[in-house]
């Protein structure tokens, strides 16, 4: 699969925006866009260590499946396009870099899919989503963007505790331990220790 190694994190269901301009990049974007069989999709996975220009970065193995919805080509010969995470993948093999970097994925559905109790789940989850909503009025009320309250997350609690995830004020680091997380049940302790943190950094700032 193509990647694209970032200094963020992307979620599945997060909303990506990019303007590709690197040209191992634009020339990753016209073969995703002429393959007329498979979704232009490639993975995401955040820098550990270095740059997301030039190469010679130290990469996370693993990451999220982005799916592309809207590209405009520049007249630059860049392109803007919007890319929406799908699911988690690993990374078994880092493959060489010709002509962008490239990975022998797998998708990585949670561990513990199947056996959740859903009723729990969405109560656990709307627990974190009003924490989540009381957080961002905090943001606003320091005079910072933040999402809306009123922000709408998934019915399925797989797919909307990452929801939760990418309305957060979570730092890369905080999303990424979301996603290394191999259960949901363990997904949500680390979104509810992450929201405790980011709730002591807002008193400390408010005072």
């Amino acid at each position: 699969m193509p990647m694209f190694p970032l200094g963020s994190a992307l979620l599945p269901g997060g909303v990506l925006p990019l303007v590709v301009f690197e040209p191992r990049y634009r020339q990753m974007v016209l073969d995703l866009l002429a393959d007329d069989i498979d979704p232009p999709e490639f993975g995401v996975v955040l820098i550990e260590r270095g740059h997301e220009v030039g190469g010679g970065d130290a990469r996370a193995e693993v990451g999220t499946v982005a799916r592309i919805i809207d590209m405009n080509a520049l007249p630059d010969g860049r392109y803007a396009l919007v890319a929406v995470g799908v699911e988690r993948c690993r990374v078994n093999a880092w493959l060489p870099d010709d002509p962008y970097p490239l990975a022998d994925v797998e998708r990585w559905p949670d561990d513990d899919r199947g056996v959740v109790d859903l009723d729990d789940a969405r109560r656990r989850v709307a627990e974190l989503h009003e924490r989540v909503r009381a957080l961002n009025v905090e943001i606003e009320a320091l005079g910072e963007m933040a999402p809306p309250p009123d922000s709408e997350i998934s019915d399925d609690p797989h797919l909307a505790v990452y929801h939760l995830g990418s309305l957060s004020p979570l730092g890369p680091a905080d999303r990424h331990r979301m996603l290394e997380a191999p259960t949901f049940a363990e997904r949500l302790d680390v979104l509810a220790e992450a929201l405790d943190d980011a709730t002591a950094v807002l008193r400390f700032r408010a005072t």
